[in-house]
Order: structure tokens, then C-alpha cells, then sequence
């Protein structure tokens, strides 16, 4: 399981959408999915 596919994963059973979990993080919704589709690791 990737880094991307394990982001995904814990989003997912904690109950946020890309963007919410982007705001916590301070990063935008886009970045998030990069991250969980392995198009970026930064």
C-alpha cells in the first residue's frame, strides 16, 4: 500500500473530503489529490 492509498484510507474513515482535510493541513484540495493518486509527494 503506497503513502497515497494509506492518505486516502484514513481520510476516508475519519469522514473528510479532500478539501476538508486540506484545510487542516493548510494545503489545497488539489495537493490532496495528487498525494492520493501518487503524482506528488511534496
Amino acid at each position: 500500500m503506497t503513502l497515497g492509498q494509506r492518505t486516502a484510507q484514513k481520510r476516508k474513515e475519519l469522514g473528510l473530503s479532500q478539501e476538508a482535510l486540506g484545510e487542516r493541513l493548510g494545503v489545497s484540495r488539489q495537493s490532496i489529490y495528487k498525494w492520493e493518486s501518487g503524482v506528488s509527494q511534496s
